[in-house]
Formats: structure tokens, C-alpha cells, sequence
């Protein structure tokens, strides 16, 4: 979980993953390391060698927010790449964590939820857990081994790839949002448990946590090869839910007038039977989501 010396394993990692030639450099016949040397990152953020190799090995630990700006650039940094920087650089001590916290969901926004008959929604734990839905967002994710958990369905279910057709930008995706939703947080025991498991189990995994992207999960349009209904191609935003940090309320939603609106249309009448009826009681709703409860 590189929890020893984060701000130089997240600098090692980022280099590896910028070309020369992106920073307008000669790459040479000779290179022995993947992406820019630690010179080059020195040279190109401005300041000395030795200091970018302490900042690598451990030695310093605590750059001003000019040389985190200053390497940002050098490595090519996204934004929410360069927060999680500046959070490496100038980390805020944390609590100690003895066990797993629990994350219960607000029974106000469950029963806001159950009123979206025509509009998907889930709201996602700290590790992409899938905490509570309302019925569209129920029969969206069903019938998969891991429908509950959005990060072992896309690298540990046998579907995974047919269910979403565009996977290896989904893969990258999910392990960036996880990283992000992590922040320095690493001392989380479920996100410890977590990333130990998905390593040993998915080659995939492995790989992407080592790049260290971080990318907020915020809006995008993903499509879905859905069992029931087939192809869904759905916006969704990510918000925060300020009353329970670490927790995300994901809603998606088709183009009006789409084949995606009518295939959503035909997934909410086949769970008709299983929806509440209205009014239905905070008890009630807070019924539904047990099965997707970790």
C-alpha cells in the first residue's frame, strides 16, 4: 500500500509514464528506464538533481507548493493529479484507524432516490461499494456476480468485459477514481483489504494501481451491453454526499428521445414488480439495499 514514503513512490511512478519525446527531449539509444530519467524531471521542474532524488528516496518529504506546482508540470499532471500532490507534499495528520467504519446512507437520500422512477441511481462507498440504489439503478447493475460492487464487477466478473463495451477506459477509470476517493488515506483498513485482494486476484489491477493515476470520478458518458434490454450509452454525474464524506451519489441518465431512454424505459417496467409502491417508509427503502451492503 506504499505507505512508507508515498510522495516518492507517486513521483517515481508518474515519470515512468512521460515520454521524452512529450517533453521535448531527446530520447537517445541508450535509455534503460521507462518515461524521464530523474535528471530530466530536475531539469525540467527547476530544480537540482540531488533534491529531486531526495524527494524520490524519502530523504525530503515536505517540497514548497512552487516545486509541487513546478513538478507538476514536468510530469504532466492532470488537476486532480496535482491536489493529490500538493496533499503528498503537505499531508494532514489523520486519525488512526483500528477497524472498518461503517457507511450508513442518509434515509433521506434513500427515499429521494425511490422517487426517480426514470432516472438510475446509487450511491458508492469510499471503495466503489455499492451502498444503496433505486430500482433503475438496481436492475442497471443486476445479475452479475458482483452487481454490489462496482470494482471487483469490472476486474473479477466473468462479464465484465461484454457488460461494458468500452472496458480498458472503464478499467483505468475505476482504479484512478479509487485512488482519488482513497486521497493519502492509505491506513484505511478496507481500502488495505480491498487493494490486497484486487492485486492478487487481477493482473489488471496490479498494473493500473502502480501507474498511480487520480482522477475524480465526476461526469462522463458510459455505455452498457445490458442482459435484458442490450446497448445503454448513459451520462452520469458523481456528487458528493456532504453529509457523509467518502460516500458518492452516481445518476445516470439518457439523451431524451434516445434508444437508450426507450431501453431504460423497458428495464424499469421489467422491475415494476419489484419496485415500492409510493410513499414507501425510510424502513422500507433501507430494505432494499441490504443485498448491496458490504
Amino acid at each position: 500500500m506504499d505507505s512508507d514514503n508515498r510522495l516518492g513512490r507517486f513521483l517515481s511512478a508518474r515519470r515512468a509514464l512521460v515520454s521524452p519525446e512529450e517533453s521535448g527531449l531527446p530520447t537517445g539509444s541508450r535509455r534503460r528506464v521507462a518515461g524521464l530519467r530523474r535528471e530530466e524531471v530536475a531539469m525540467l521542474a527547476g530544480v537540482s538533481s540531488d533534491y529531486y532524488v531526495r524527494l524520490e528516496q524519502g530523504r525530503e518529504r515536505h517540497p514548497s507548493a512552487q516545486v509541487v506546482d513546478a513538478l507538476a508540470r514536468a510530469l504532466r499532471l492532470e488537476d486532480d493529479a496535482v491536489d493529490h500532490l500538493h496533499r503528498l507534499a503537505r499531508p494532514v495528520a489523520a486519525r488512526p484507524r483500528g477497524r472498518t467504519r461503517p457507511e450508513p446512507v442518509s434515509p433521506v437520500l434513500l427515499r429521494m432516490m425511490e422517487g426517480w422512477h426514470s432516472t438510475p441511481a446509487v450511491v458508492l462507498g469510499r471503495c466503489l461499494t455499492v451502498l444503496a440504489h433505486n430500482a433503475l439503478g438496481r436492475g442497471l447493475f443486476a445479475g452479475h456476480t458482483h452487481s454490489g460492487d462496482l470494482l471487483r464487477l469490472v476486474f473479477l466478473d466473468p462479464d465484465a468485459r461484454d457488460f461494458y463495451p468500452d472496458w480498458d477506459r472503464v478499467a483505468v477509470n475505476t482504479v484512478a477514481g479509487l485512488r482519488a476517493a482513497a486521497g493519502t488515506g492509505h491506513d484505511d483498513p478496507l481500502l488495505i483489504a480491498t487493494v490486497g485482494e484486487l492485486s492478487l486476484k487481477s493482473e489488471e489491477f496490479r498494473r493500473l494501481w502502480a501507474r498511480h493515476d487520480i482522477r475524480q470520478k465526476t461526469r462522463e458518458t458510459k455505455r452498457f451491453r445490458h442482459p435484458q434490454v442490450g446497448e445503454l450509452t448513459l451520462d452520469y454525474e458523481s456528487l458528493t454526499v456532504n453529509s457523509a464524506p467518502g460516500q458518492q451519489l452516481v445518476v445516470y441518465q439518457a439523451a431524451p428521445g434516445s434508444p437508450s431512454e426507450q431501453a431504460l424505459t423497458l428495464l424499469g417496467s421489467l422491475g415494476a414488480g419489484e419496485q415500492h409502491p409510493t410513499g414507501s417508509t425510510t424502513e422500507s427503502a433501507t430494505e432494499s439495499t441490504k443485498d448491496f451492503r458490504t
